[in-house]
């Protein structure tokens, strides 16, 4: 078993408690369980307990998944464009958490530009990924959202939060972040079935 999953889950069952208890036993009860959380997760992450209840407490409302937008960009030889992240040296596709008020494909577009420095155009959406909390995935659970996307203009830049960018082989990937293996699949697949040479 995955200690960040099971965090993950205990944290959730625990700050859903929160918001719906209607008694102040279960509060202490649901409290308590946020507090144990906080604890291990600041174990596991090298936190502090009181920094990681600082972060469990801005979150509001009932808890569901982080959405993130992922960008799946092709090169005319069928290579797929990759980052290498600084928090882990592993390779993943262009992607972030999606802001407030913004739409699926502004995300997606302000974040390929954010980690690229290419301006996009997403195409088609791939489909609709979710990934449990766990040691390879971090922290929280997720959803992700992916889009191919054309580029229409730009110059690859690397932000600061990648080390290089490069257009590989899907099956060369030397390490895969999370599950972007399995996007990127689904993306050459989606091409495929388009009848697209890639």
């Amino acid at each position: 078993m995955d200690i960040l999953q099971l965090l993950d889950d205990v944290r959730i069952l625990a700050s859903n408690g929160l918001e719906y208890a209607d008694n102040e036993y279960d509060r202490d009860r649901y409290t308590r369980l946020m507090e144990l959380v906080a604890e291990y997760y600041g174990h596991v992450l090298d936190l502090p307990a009181a920094a990681v209840r600082e972060r469990f407490q801005a979150e509001l409302g009932h808890i569901t998944p982080k959405v993130g937008s992922d960008g799946a960009i092709f090169d005319d030889s069928g290579r797929i464009l990759l980052m290498q992240r600084v928090d882990s040296g592993t390779w993943c596709l262009p992607c972030g958490w999606i802001e407030p008020g913004e739409t699926l494909s502004e995300a997606v577009s302000r974040e390929v530009k954010e980690e690229t420095g290419l301006v996009v155009r997403p195409t088609k959406l791939v489909g609709l990924f979710p990934r449990q909390a766990g040691g390879s995935n971090g922290p929280h659970a997720v959803i992700s959202i992916l889009y191919l996307c054309e580029v229409d203009e730009g110059t690859l830049a690397c932000s600061s939060e990648g080390l290089e960018l490069r257009y590989w082989e899907i099956d060369d990937v030397p390490e895969w972040y999370a599950h972007h293996e399995r996007l990127a699949h689904a993306a050459r697949d989606v091409i495929g079935d388009e009848g697209r040479d890639v």
